[in-house]
């Protein structure tokens, strides 16, 4: 889908910048970028109306958090008509160890991005939730061993 309009050299400055840091006060973020206040302050607005920016949010850092296991799981769905992918995907929402949810084309239907403090809780996670959301056929874990490259920016 195409945007309604095109982004200009400051548009895509702005948002390398706040996807960088959202903390920017707009003085700080305007000097950055080549523009005063206004036209900074405006431009943003412009950009959140249209819902290029969805949010600002604070990333935390899970190992801090003692939540270091990160599992990727493959999901088979047993029927693809709409209201059995809907009634998984709203399913979904509510299991707050998933973070991620991807329908996906190939031999799997969706894939999860789960994050957890331990095998242990992956594999209740597993039994007592996964195996049980609508529509589920199989499930396949992949246990990522190291984050090798991870970030939030999009190439723009």
């Amino acid at each position: 889908m195409k945007n309604q309009f095109e982004l200009d050299d400051f548009d895509r400055k702005i948002l390398r910048t706040l996807q960088e840091n959202a903390d920017y006060s707009m003085a700080e973020l305007g000097e950055k970028v080549g523009l005063s206040h206004t036209p900074c302050w405006r431009r943003i607005k412009r950009l959140e109306t249209e819902g290029i920016i969805k949010g600002k949010v604070t990333l935390l850092d899970p190992r801090k958090l003692d939540l270091s296991v990160t599992v990727y799981a493959y999901l088979i769905i047993k029927s693809h008509d709409e209201t059995s992918l809907n009634d998984f995907e709203s399913a979904v929402q509510s299991v707050p160890e998933i973070v991620e949810c991807y329908s996906t084309s190939g031999d799997k239907d969706y894939v999860l991005r789960i994050v957890v403090d331990s095998v242990e809780h992956y594999e209740t996670l597993l039994k007592r939730s996964l195996v049980h959301l609508p529509n589920v056929a199989s499930v396949n874990s992949t246990f990522a061993l190291k984050q090798v490259k991870y970030t939030t920016e999009l190439p723009l």
